[in-house]
């Protein structure tokens, strides 16, 4: 008990001085091996050699790379020239465009950092422009930016896939059903709430001139997850084929991008990984460890006595993820809280891939609420606005994806349909 308290005052105090998750977890595995273990440090190294020993860690630098070379070049701007033409004579169509557009480039990008920033600095100026009202603006692109983490295919998922052992194609396919249920629900809103901006008229001219100039772009979704789901390749392999695709496209049939731009693109992508890989190797080493000392069956055990419902587990889970997402970045709580729920989940008859969709989408609500919600602090940057008035921009989207979380949680056909 008394060592237990240690390792808890220790995290919080290191997250006190605000050190970062590499150095936190550092401590925490070298004090858990020490205290709980046989005191061999020097299997940390060996468990994170073992653990970086995986094909699928391959596809997260290669879709970080495809979505920066996307962002960098002409793919997202003529996504959305396509997305503004066919939304136009509906009222309120440019916010429609503007969400569809989030949604298309998380699709090839699986980024929703990269999407808010590719997307919105484009749109944001466009809908001011053509009357809607800023708050509208900031909440529908923050909120739409955050699809890239449940539109797959989606970093995140990933990184749970990776941490529980389940099927990344699977947790693709599963979340199609939940991403259309929340487009559809800002979509909607964004209907209602534009009802009174006129529409504007529609060209056959301009929706078929968009349609050729963004068709490549277009059939990247087309090519990367029909590939995934028809089995023709690895979640992996559709990662390369995303960075030989992006890299083909911009530099040889746009031609918007050079070879002294790709080298920048790449270098940026690698210092990102940098920071990112060792995390997530040290991260996996302290889940062997837990696992070999049997933590989750503890807590299976000692939570079994307090939770005695599958729907208490879920609302209660839902509150706690809530409440992580807040404080926590996504990566950072996946890696450390999927392994922990997962075994407790099975024990409520829980699915691991409808719980990897669940936690994903508790956290990507996290990206819409203060103090760190990343979206609302890149939204800052790239509107020039006030912290605050992009939180109070963002809150009627955040209820709106709360409601759309319960769909996802108490609906599990919906993300299972595909799956089984």
């Amino acid at each position: 008990m008394i060592a237990g308290l240690g390792l808890a005052f220790m995290v919080l105090a290191l997250l006190a001085i605000r050190q970062n998750l590499l150095v936190v977890l550092g401590f925490a595995t070298t004090y858990a091996i020490v205290v709980w273990g046989d005191g061999r440090v020097g299997n940390i190294v060996i468990d994170m050699w073992d653990a970086a020993n995986k094909e699928i860690l391959l596809s997260i630098p290669l879709y970080i790379l495809a979505g920066n070379i996307m962002a960098r070049g002409a793919m997202a701007t003529r996504l959305i020239r396509f997305m503004k033409a066919v939304s136009a004579p509906v009222p309120g169509g440019l916010a429609i465009a503007a969400i569809l557009s989030c949604a298309l480039f998380a699709a090839v990008s699986g980024s929703g950092t990269v999407t808010l920033i590719a997307v919105g600095a484009i749109m944001y100026p466009a809908l001011l422009e053509a009357g809607y009202s800023k708050s509208f603006a900031i909440g529908a692109l923050c909120a739409a930016g955050t699809l890239g983490i449940i539109v797959p295919p989606s970093i995140p998922l990933i990184l749970y896939g990776v941490m529980t052992q389940t099927s990344i194609a699977d947790l693709f396919i599963a979340g199609i059903g939940p991403s259309l249920i929340l487009i559809t629900l800002l979509t909607g809103y964004a209907l209602w709430r534009n009802r009174k901006i006129h529409a504007q008229s529609g060209s056959i001219i301009e929706t078929w001139s968009a349609l050729r100039d963004g068709l490549w772009a277009l059939a990247m979704p087309v090519i990367i997850l029909g590939g995934i789901y028809s089995g023709y390749f690895t979640a992996t392999e559709s990662a390369a084929v995303a960075v030989v695709y992006a890299m083909l496209i911009e530099i040889c049939v746009y031609r918007e991008m050079g070879f002294t731009d790709l080298y920048d693109v790449i270098g940026q992508t690698t210092q990102l990984l940098g920071s990112l890989f060792p995390v997530l190797m040290l991260a996996l080493s302290l889940n062997i460890f837990l696992a070999y000392q049997q933590v989750p069956e503890l807590l299976i055990g000692g939570l079994g006595e307090v939770i005695d419902s599958r729907m208490g587990f879920l609302l209660g889970m839902n509150l706690f993820l809530l409440a992580v997402g807040c404080v926590m970045d996504i990566g950072s709580a996946i890696l450390i809280l999927a392994p922990m729920l997962q075994p407790i989940a099975a024990a409520q008859g829980i699915d691991s891939v409808h719980l990897g969709i669940i936690t994903v989408v508790n956290l990507e609500i996290g990206y819409l609420t203060p103090p760190l919600g990343l979206n609302l602090i890149v939204a800052m940057t790239v509107f020039r606005e006030e912290f605050w008035t992009v939180c109070r921009a963002v809150v009627p989207f955040a209820l709106l994806m709360l409601i759309g979380l319960q769909i996802v949680t108490f609906w599990p056909g919906l993300s299972l349909a595909l799956v089984r």
